[in-house]
Parts: structure tokens; C-alpha cells; sequence
């Protein structure tokens, strides 16, 4: 079943993102009057096509893709110097067919983030705090290079960093890469070089961490009396700090801790009304691990923007990822950023299943999240690429000749030769994120 739900959403989630791309061309096409041959789902054989005017609509076999084909668009082809053909247009209206599909995709991007935003959501309250450090795992990166509880983090990799979630984003790209943070300590800027390690249960993706969390702690939102927790006094509203002197931060590492003392007395460190106090409990056995009967929760702030703010806000969400995302291709540029973290169509299939299972807000997310990516990837000055072609023709323009159809076919193949060593790699780390196929790479 769970294979059915990943094949079918990784389907609608590429098909939606491949036709609103290529719808975006085609529309403009038709604007500037140029005629399309062909508007296409997939790559070829054609399994099912019909016409409609001069354009032929269809479906290809391979999902991974689609295309727009306009009358004269390729040098090489015999043209007839028709008006309608389009190479046959001006610069300015050839730039509009080739900006409008990744311009749909950056739209998209904010439309469905917008969706997502009015339907209102809790958030952490640390999201959008400055990133005082809280807590400082043992044995962390963060302890090894000296980074203490207080210290106010300013700066990675010389980018200034002023929220949590800024500081999350700016680690997670950077796994097993050498970073400078910045740091201000009693009024003193210090620098510590940090190597984030991939997060534990997130290493097929080399998602970096280096074990610095906010100072908050999960509440107690219910107790049952007569189970364990109820017995031995704690309360709804109480706060844990710490359990057997390990900081709890989060509402699973409560739980976590709580399921790995079965009949085993633990010490949790609470505070109640502004008062620490400590607490000892004897959880019951569950099966193999501990219960209490309490439901912790994490400390959350709810959002429910009106349609203009929540638009506004996605405008800004998708700003900020969109620098990330830059950030991130130029880290690959410059051996930054791990090259594991890419993913190609295995790793977004598997992400879509997961995401589907979770609900539709998760999936329209995801969804936006690529969609994003795709868009500005589109438009990066790598011949093949949309943003090749604007490219080629800003510097036709600038010397005010056009490229010989060889020169231009030279370019075109280093583009290629550039999208399949990018294709290699992704292809790579999906096969090597395949547990199995993962073993059989000792070299990894």
C-alpha cells in the first residue's frame, strides 16, 4: 500500500510541477503569437495525444518531465521565416516564453504556501527568536568547539543568522563541512569553528546539526491520577527541565526518556509556578517500555493570517528560502555544501509518499518547497537550462550579433555535459539512500 501512495503522489506532485512549468511557456508562446507544434506530459514514446488547432496535446511514457514544441525554436531545423515561428521574434519575446516558466514556478511556490498559511498552524515560540543557546548537548560539535549555554549566535559562515530557523537552515546545509560561527559571549564577538554531523535519523539526507538547542521546555498538559505521574504529584502546567539531570528540551525527548525507564525510579526536575522542585517517579512497564500518563506538549504560538497577510507572508517564506536555496548552490560551487544532499526522483518519490501519508498540507508543502527549487534552478545561466538560453541571448545582445548555430550547439553541449554530471549525482545518492544498495558501497 505504502508503495501504491509514494508512486501515485510522486506522479501528481512531478505531473503538476511539469504542466504549470510548461504551461507557462505555452501561454506565453500563444501571446507573442507563436505557433506550438506540441504541449507534452512526460517524455516520449507519446501513449496518448488529440489536437486542437495547430497543437498537438500529449502524454508521454517517462513521467520525469515534459515539453513545449514551438514552431522554428530550434536553429538547425528548416525554418520558413514565418512570423509565427520563434526564432522569428524578438529578443524581448523570446525572453518572455523562456522567464514565464519558471516564473510559474515561483508563483506556484507562493500560491500553495499561501494555502497552507491561512489555514493557520502552530509554530515554536523559539522560531523566530534570536538564537540565545539554551542547551548544549554532550559530546556535540558545539561542545567540542567550546560553544556554552548563553552564548548568543550571530554569524555562520559569515551570513548573519537572527532567528532559530535561520540558524537551523544555515547548519543543515553544511554537514561534515568545516564552519566559522560567530558568537557574542558576555559583550565579546568570538569565532568557533564547528564540523556539523549529520542528524540522527536524518543521515540519507546529511541533514547537519551541530547540538545547540533553545532554552525551552515541554509542559505537562494532562495527568492522569491514577497512573505513575498522578501518584507521585506532578500536575498539569508543570514544566520539565530535566530528567535524571539530562536537559529536556522538546516534548519527545520526555517521552523518549520516559520509555526508556520501565519500572526503573527516575528524577524529573520541574518547575511549578515559577518554583524548580524535584519530582522522583516510578513509570510503569508498558509492554517493554516506560509509562507515566502524561501528555507532554511543546511550547507552541498559533498563526491564522487573514488572505493578504498570508500571502504576504509567503512572499517573505519564499524569499528567505530562495537566498537558502542560492546559498546552498553556491556552497556546492565552492565544496561548501555536501553534494550528498542533493535528490534526484527517487529521494523526492519517497519524500511525496511520506509526506502524502502525513496529509495534504504536508504534501502542498513538499510540493511548494521543489517547485521553488525548480524555478530557480530554471533559471540559472547553464546552457539547456531556461536560464541558459536568456543567457546566450543577453550576450547576443550586448554584442549585438547572434552565435553561429555551431557556436551555440558547443555551448548546448556543455550545458548537457554539465545536467548529467548533476544527473549522475543525484541518481547516486538516491541508489546509495536505498539501505541494500547502500551496503554494497563500502566506500561511503
Amino acid at each position: 500500500m505504502n508503495t501504491v501512495i509514494t508512486v501515485v503522489s510522486f506522479a501528481f506532485v512531478l505531473g503538476v510541477l511539469v504542466f504549470v512549468h510548461e504551461l507557462g511557456h505555452f501561454l506565453a508562446a500563444k501571446r507573442v503569437g507563436i505557433r506550438v507544434l506540441k504541449f507534452q506530459l512526460g517524455f516520449n514514446p507519446t501513449i496518448l495525444s488529440f489536437r486542437h488547432g495547430d497543437t498537438e496535446y500529449g502524454i508521454g511514457a517517462v513521467p520525469l518531465g515534459g515539453y513545449v514544441k514551438m514552431a522554428g525554436e530550434n536553429p538547425d531545423e528548416e525554418r520558413t521565416g514565418s512570423g509565427d515561428e520563434f526564432l522569428s521574434k524578438s529578443k524581448w519575446e523570446r525572453f518572455q516564453v523562456l522567464i514565464m516558466g519558471p516564473t510559474m514556478n515561483l508563483l506556484l511556490a507562493v500560491v500553495l504556501t499561501a494555502i497552507v498559511l491561512f489555514q493557520g498552524a502552530d509554530v515554536p515560540v523559539f522560531d523566530d527568536q534570536p538564537p540565545v543557546v539554551g542547551v548544549v548537548a554532550e559530546g556535540s560539535p558545539a561542545a567540542k568547539s567550546d560553544i556554552q549555554p548563553g552564548d548568543r549566535i550571530v554569524s555562520i559562515a559569515g551570513h548573519p543568522i537572527d532567528t532559530w530557523e535561520q540558524l537551523f537552515i544555515a547548519v543543515e546545509s553544511r554537514s561534515n563541512r568545516e564552519v566559522p560561527i560567530g558568537l557574542l559571549r558576555n559583550g565579546l564577538e568570538l569565532t568557533r569553528l564547528v564540523t556539523p554531523l549529520p542528524q540522527p535519523g536524518n543521515s540519507r539526507f546529511e541533514i547537519g546539526d551541530i547540538g545547540v538547542l533553545p532554552n525551552v521546555h515541554p509542559h505537562v498538559k494532562t495527568v492522569n491520577a491514577e497512573d505513575p505521574a498522578g501518584r507521585a504529584g506532578i500536575k498539569p502546567g508543570d514544566v520539565v527541565v530535566a530528567v535524571d539531570g539530562h536537559p529536556i528540551t522538546f516534548s519527545w525527548q520526555l517521552r523518549d526518556e520516559i520509555s526508556k525507564h520501565p519500572g526503573r525510579l527516575m528524577t524529573m526536575s520541574i518547575v511549578r509556578g515559577g518554583a524548580p522542585q524535584t519530582i522522583q517517579v516510578l513509570p510503569d512497564k508498558h509492554g517493554d517500555i516506560g509509562w507515566l500518563g502524561i501528555l507532554p506538549v511543546d511550547e507552541t504560538k498559533s498563526i491564522k493570517p487573514g488572505p493578504i497577510e498570508a500571502v504576504t507572508m509567503s512572499v517573505q517564506k519564499n524569499a528567505q528560502f530562495a537566498g537558502m536555496i542560492l546559498q546552498t548552490v553556491w556552497g556546492l560551487i565552492t565544496f561548501e555544501t555536501s553534494p550528498k544532499q542533493l535528490m534526484g526522483p527517487v529521494a523526492i518519490a519517497q519524500l511525496s509518499g511520506e509526506s502524502a501519508q502525513l496529509g495534504w498540507i504536508p504534501l502542498m508543502m513538499l510540493m511548494a518547497s521543489i517547485s521553488l527549487n525548480l524555478g530557480l534552478l530554471n533559471l540559472m545561466p547553464v546552457p539547456v537550462l531556461d536560464g541558459g538560453h536568456i543567457f546566450i541571448m543577453a550576450i547576443e545582445g550586448l554584442v549585438r550579433r547572434d552565435f553561429s548555430v555551431r557556436v551555440k550547439e558547443k555551448m548546448l553541449l556543455a550545458g548537457f555535459v554539465v545536467l548529467m554530471m548533476l544527473m549522475v549525482t543525484v541518481i547516486y545518492n538516491d541508489l546509495a539512500r536505498i539501505s541494500w544498495i547502500g551496503r554494497l558501497m563500502p566506500w561511503r
